[in-house]
């Protein structure tokens, strides 16, 4: 059995915020853009990864108290949105950094043997990037 990961989603609550995160900070490239009514699925991705995509989108489903409670999660950064490799870490930190999104964790070498750095979007979600192993 061959299994491998084609999408995944990101709950976000400001959509433009996000893509202007994700695609100017990050450098992630836009594939698609839909737009329905008060929601929007935005799907990105790595131009080194064209068969993954990352959906950004404010849609949840659900009953009202359930999207309710999702949404609140999402802004108190209750979620976690993706894990990245990079090969200059420390540069997407920096550039990171620049924008001022909200840092959770500086550039550093960890006990699992990488190193890396975690930060939250503009919706709170954490995002962890890794680049390297960690020096010995």
């Amino acid at each position: 059995m061959d299994i491998r990961l084609s999408t995944c989603l990101i709950t976000v609550n400001d959509p433009d915020a996000a893509l202007a995160f994700y695609r100017d900070v990050l450098g992630l490239e836009v594939r698609m853009d839909v737009p329905n009514g008060e929601f929007r699925w935005i799907t990105i991705g790595s131009p080194a990864q064209p068969d993954v995509g990352i959906v950004l989108s404010n849609y949840v489903d659900g009953s009202p108290e359930d999207v309710e409670f999702i949404r609140a999660l999402v802004a108190k950064g209750g979620m976690n949105a993706a894990h990245f490799t990079a090969d200059n870490v420390d540069a997407v930190f920096a550039s990171v950094k620049e924008a001022g999104a909200e840092i959770v964790s500086e550039v550093a070498d960890q006990p699992w043997g990488v190193r890396d750095c975690a930060f939250r979007d503009p919706s709170g979600n954490l995002v962890r990037v890794d680049g390297g192993t960690a020096s010995q």
